[in-house]
């Protein structure tokens, strides 16, 4: 919200797919909107909204998860679009792995980053 110039809870009452395509466009890069539902928006108007709503994704350190997420697949030569949804979809799915293993209260990002091996191997099979 800081980073669009929108109060929190304007942001919020607005069409977030919307916001980040607009956004997307006017700075020229692929802009992702962190929280329930994430939007990641490309310049060119593409978008991918995640269908994960889930608390532990919100937990202290989980965006630097989810970061390390994307530049660990861009230095893998994943292009920068690919690398942020996929990203986080991958993040979003081992949060939720990580709640159907130890329930929501308590967890921290570690759980999130521990269980994204398990959700890349269950993609390769076409699982997750």
């Amino acid at each position: 919200a800081r980073l669009l110039g929108i109060p929190l809870r304007d942001l919020l009452a607005q069409n977030r797919i919307e916001v980040a395509q607009q956004a997307a466009a006017a700075w020229g890069h692929i802009l992702l909107l962190k929280g329930a539902h994430t939007v990641v928006a490309h310049p060119d108007g593409r978008v991918v909204v995640l269908p994960f709503a889930n608390s532990l994704l919100s937990v202290g350190g989980s965006g630097d998860v989810l970061g390390g997420l994307i530049v660990a697949l861009a230095g893998q030569g994943a292009p920068l679009w690919e690398a942020a949804w996929v990203g986080a979809y991958l993040h979003g799915a081992a949060g939720e792995a990580a709640r159907a293993q130890y329930g929501d209260a308590g967890l921290l990002a570690r759980e999130i980053a521990n269980g994204v091996p398990a959700v890349r191997r269950a993609m390769k099979s076409g699982f997750a």
